[in-house]
């Protein structure tokens, strides 16, 4: 038997999603990182499938990410929110998201936020802060549109932090009294942490945040035609910055932390959106 393509996989997991009572439209779809999976515990008149019930969904072993698809409702607004995510360093596939975003895409194609945790190269921008994602750099994982074979791949990248959303997030912030900054993520294969050496490298570069994931999301969505907010925690100052040295431990303390401050921020912003 050949192997299913990607829109036959897609198909089936959204047949799956349907007959569980989870369909469109949704104001805004929610990938929630470390510190925001349980705002997904919150959502009122909620509806949760596990990824393991989902045909091709995939399995995320990292402690912190739960794995299961929650609809239901926010701010009175309907939003469908990922409550863990699976990471390329997990699998050795940078596309290994890609069911799960295109099947966001085909329950109605909301707006999606993408939440993270991250380190900060910059001495100014420290733990817990809460930064939108105006850019990103990838020069260090593989791309999750190698194989395709016709034209849609050549996916265009300018913006992909659709630059409407980072204004709502900044009217949200304010609306909230958080603090948000904007900064470019480049983002690093994992698990293992970057060296000092790699973090200088970074700030060369003009990255003002490192992390493990987000961006092969953020390629997927925007090659099935989604808008993409991008929305990292500062959980530690990067590798060598003050004689830093990071931790999974230190991320998912700093993540609760935050917590808090990051849902009023996300509830905040869900209220602004149509």
């Amino acid at each position: 038997m050949s192997e299913l393509s990607y829109d036959q996989r897609v198909s089936e997991a959204v047949a799956a999603i349907r007959a569980a009572g989870i369909d469109g439209p949704f104001a805004c779809a929610i990938v929630l990182g470390t510190g925001l999976g349980p705002l997904a515990d919150k959502l009122e008149d909620a509806v949760a499938l596990p990824f393991a019930e989902i045909p091709h969904f995939p399995r995320s072993g990292v402690s912190g990410h739960v794995g299961r698809l929650v609809a239901g409702r926010l701010e009175g607004k309907r939003v469908l929110a990922l409550q863990g995510r699976a990471h390329y360093y997990e699998h050795g596939d940078p596309a290994v998201m890609r069911v799960a975003i295109g099947a966001i895409a085909a329950l109605g194609a909301p707006p999606l936020l993408l939440t993270n945790a991250a380190g900060s190269t910059r001495l100014d921008i420290r733990p817990p802060a809460l930064v939108a994602m105006s850019d990103h750099i990838s020069l260090f994982g593989k791309n999750p549109l190698i194989g395709e074979s016709d034209d849609k791949r050549f996916v265009p990248m300018t913006d992909a932090y659709d630059p409407g959303l980072r204004q709502t997030l900044a009217r949200a912030a304010r609306d909230a009294d958080v603090a948000l900054r904007e900064g470019v993520y480049l983002w690093a294969s994992g698990p293992s942490f970057e060296t000092p050496a790699e973090i200088r490298m970074a700030q060369t570069l003009g990255a003002d945040l490192v992390g493990m994931s987000t961006v092969p999301e953020a390629i997927l969505a925007r090659f099935y035609g989604l808008r993409v907010a991008g929305l990292a925690t500062v959980t530690n100052l990067a590798a060598g910055l003050e004689g830093s040295n990071p931790s999974h431990t230190e991320t998912k303390e700093i993540g609760a932390e935050a917590g808090p401050m990051l849902e009023r921020l996300v509830r905040a912003f869900v209220a602004l959106l149509d």
